[in-house]
């Protein structure tokens, strides 16, 4: 065989490779952007520390690409395999290798949420966020000051430390009590954010009903004033509890007469703390209270309160309260 013959085949073969590998590059990309398999949204948590080729097969063996080769070659062939990132993602039904690796690449992980209610104590809150799904970490050898929680919904990314959320709860509470203390009503009978916080805890406990927050905390801005103990069942309460657990039982006359820090039937002023988390509708209604001449009031059998500016008048509501109280209880 001639030279030029020699060439002439090697460049053939050449030919025949490049078109080979050229096909095939072109066959690999159409799979990489090809419709996925899923039939729905599914979410999947990719863990930290896995590599690139482990992660191609966890997508591959729970449906979420064709093929776990497609995938590692696409995210190797783009040279962003140290991209990935952790966590959990939601991938949209019939989404490409293509798609599925953006997601990925772009940690924008599901945020899963949680909400604390209003009137918890600190123990509470940490009993329910040692159980929140998706949190990591221990919390329990630090349960936080009472008070210090702000109740509302909160949002994370899952394994997130759970440490850190209480954290975020704090510095939610610590910033609302510090704004609103800025814009409080003039001549409150209050000294620090601190006192605002224990009386809005105080309102937290006594009513559930929002209208009438701010005439709540009027009561009780007016015994201030007055020099008038404040006679608050759930601050009685607490001096039995510290807030471990709630009260399984209805206060009794020794209750209301035991010598504790918390008792304001006993105690003059407020107590030494907050009874409870309360939210930002207490600490406004604390801050911003209605213009009131009441001192008293009791339960109107509604689920709301009767209110009176004078004893003899809530003497009567009391007698109405009582009469309601024993019918329901026949």
């Amino acid at each position: 065989m001639t030279g030029y013959r020699i060439l002439a085949v090697i460049m053939v073969l050449g030919a025949i490779t490049v078109l080979g590998a050229g096909g095939v590059f072109l066959w690999g990309k159409s799979q990489f952007e090809a419709e996925g398999p899923l039939s729905q949204e599914t979410i999947t948590i990719i863990p930290s520390g896995a590599g690139v080729k482990a992660i191609a097969r966890q997508l591959s063996s729970d449906g979420i690409v064709t093929d776990a080769l497609v995938f590692e070659l696409g995210v190797r062939l783009t040279d962003k395999s140290g991209s990935l990132k952790a966590g959990e993602y939601v991938f949209a039904a019939k989404s490409s290798a293509k798609e599925v690796l953006a997601v990925i690449r772009s940690g924008k992980t599901r945020l899963r949420r949680f909400t604390i209610a209003e009137g918890l104590t600190s123990r509470q809150i940490v009993d329910q966020i040692a159980v929140t799904d998706g949190l990591k970490g221990s919390i329990y050898f630090s349960v936080p000051p009472e008070g210090s929680l702000l109740p509302e919904t909160y949002y994370f990314s899952y394994g997130e430390d759970r440490q850190d959320v209480i954290a975020r709860m704090a510095r939610g509470m610590s910033d609302l009590v510090n704004t609103l203390w800025s814009g409080r009503a003039a001549g409150l009978p209050l000294k620090s954010p601190e006192e605002a916080l224990i009386l809005a805890s105080i309102v937290e406990k006594e009513t559930g009903v929002a209208g009438e927050r701010a005439r709540v905390a009027a009561v009780f801005i007016n015994r201030l004033r007055l020099a008038m103990r404040l006679q608050s069942d759930p601050t009685v309460a607490y001096g039995i509890t510290l807030g471990q657990a709630p009260l399984d039982r209805a206060l009794t006359r020794g209750d209301l007469k035991a010598e504790t820090p918390y008792n304001t039937y006993t105690t003059a002023g407020l107590p030494p703390g907050p009874i409870a988390s309360p939210g930002r509708a207490a600490l406004e209604a604390v801050l911003n209270p209605a213009q009131s001449g009441d001192l008293y009031f009791v339960a109107d059998g509604t689920g709301g309160h009767a209110f009176s500016k004078t004893l003899e008048e809530h003497n009567r509501n009391v007698r109405k309260w009582r009469k309601i109280r024993d019918a329901a209880a026949q």
